[in-house]
């Protein structure tokens, strides 16, 4: 998949943000890769571009069942509603995104699901975050939920890499959205995984993605 590069323009323009994602092909986060165990499957699809010193990811979400309990970031945000990027660079290691409906955001870089190394608080700060359900935590609710949320993430913000614009990057790449607490426990996929139970922390089910010069 191709990666857009866009003119930039002001975050704080709301409309400017609305035309720039609508220029973007909506791609479906759709695989249902353990139907049997957990069937349950939200409408979810995500939009990307980049403008050259910051990539800009919009998750779209129809769900019967929403829940934004974390507090904090890099707390246990995959307990709530949640939506997952994981993008690996090269061979020795991949960067996990994961953030829930209220915007609270787990960065870190890993070899494998264990011995995570955390963004600190600094660098989580300089990823804007714009949810559309707002910061307040709430309890499960039941009902025709939908939502969105929007991520600006410079690209120094990847800590284990000396990178400085998105432009010309090539990369590989998954997307998710789960709820592992929720009343309907979900996990989904842009790209499909093959294993015998859930797990996103596989790389070798990541696609190759390439951001334009």
């Amino acid at each position: 998949m191709k990666i857009k590069h866009l003119k930039p323009f002001d975050a704080t323009d709301s409309r400017a943000m609305e035309a720039a994602f609508d220029g973007i092909e909506p791609q479906p986060i759709a695989c249902c890769n353990w139907p049997e165990e957990y069937p349950y499957r939200p409408e979810v699809t995500f939009r990307m571009f980049h403008t050259g010193d910051r990539l800009w990811l919009r998750f779209d979400v129809a769900e019967r069942y929403t829940k934004g309990e974390v507090t904090e970031d890099n707390g246990r945000v995959w307990t709530d509603s949640c939506v997952e990027f994981f993008l690996a660079l090269d061979d020795t290691g991949y960067y996990n995104f994961e953030t829930t409906c209220t915007g609270r955001l787990l960065l870190a870089f890993r070899k494998e699901r264990e011995h995570p190394t955390h963004a600190t608080s600094d660098i989580l700060g300089r990823i804007e975050r714009y949810p559309s359900l707002g910061r307040e935590t709430f309890a499960e609710r039941e009902g025709d939920n939908r939502w969105s949320t929007v991520l600006a993430i410079p690209a120094d913000v990847l800590f284990r890499h000396n990178v400085h614009t998105w432009g010309g990057v090539r990369a590989t790449a998954n997307l998710y959205k789960c709820g592992d607490e929720l009343s309907h426990p979900h996990f989904l996929s842009w790209k499909p995984i093959e294993n015998h139970k859930p797990d996103f922390h596989l790389p070798r089910f990541f696609a190759d993605i390439e951001f334009d010069e």
